[in-house]
């Protein structure tokens, strides 16, 4: 994925909260996929392409921490804020004291102080959540990476190469404005005909694709039983 999903946020907070080890197992995995049409050729031609990106956002393990990491971070970010107040209050109490007095020096120390202490924390928070994110990412990869090498070695697949189903190889970018144009010419996977087995490898990851919400119109072949939920009109092969 081109970015961690909350790094961006991370970087305006302005204090920390601590995150439990990441000790949530996987949910028991769903009875593997018999095939889905997306991916039935893979086993055919050797070689298959998965959407990683897609798995993510669909993966109760990953999708439950993450938003468990977002609510801490609204926690810690609420903490420091009033901590900043404070900050702001001493200094306006100490703008109103006549420079150079004594009662003006210690308060303006004291603010100094304070200041270098709020910005030491302000960091460890912005590094202490950057490193749980990363674990929550490690800990979900690894488990999909498993299910990926599981379900390739089973069905006979040599290579699994990583792709964007929203970029749709094959097809124009959606809009033409220049972030959409370039992901579509940096995509790796310029056509695939039936080798996707995100849908399988979601289903061995223990999520019913079925009850999935319907995907955009972009997401090409990555699709389970018609009628039931999202990736409807494609068959199980």
């Amino acid at each position: 994925m081109k970015k961690l999903l909350i790094s961006a946020a991370v970087a305006g907070l302005f204090s920390s909260a601590a995150m439990p080890a990441l000790a949530q197992t996987a949910p028991a995995a769903a009875p593997a996929a018999s095939g889905f049409s997306a991916g039935a050729n893979a086993s055919r031609y050797h070689i298959a392409v998965v959407d990683i990106s897609f798995i993510f956002k669909n993966y109760p393990v990953f999708t439950q921490q993450i938003d468990k990491l977002k609510g801490e971070m609204e926690a810690a970010d609420g903490a420091l804020r009033k901590e900043r107040d404070n900050l702001v209050a001493m200094e306006e109490q100490r703008n109103a004291l006549k420079p150079g007095s004594a009662e003006f020096k210690s308060l303006d120390e004291n603010l100094a102080h304070k200041k270098a202490e709020f910005s030491i924390q302000q960091g460890k928070v912005r590094r202490d959540f950057m490193e749980k994110e990363a674990q929550v990412y490690h800990y979900c990869y690894t488990q999909v990476s498993a299910k990926v090498k599981e379900y390739a070695d089973k069905n006979q697949i040599g290579l699994v190469l990583r792709f964007t189903g929203e970029d749709n190889p094959g097809q124009p970018a959606a809009t033409q404005d220049r972030e959409s144009v370039m992901r579509m010419i940096m995509n790796p996977i310029i056509h695939q005909s039936s080798i996707d087995i995100t849908p399988d490898v979601l289903m061995t990851l223990g999520v019913d694709v079925r009850k999935l919400p319907a995907p955009s119109a972009t997401v090409p072949s990555t699709a389970t039983q018609p009628g039931q939920g999202g990736f409807g009109g494609n068959q199980l092969r």
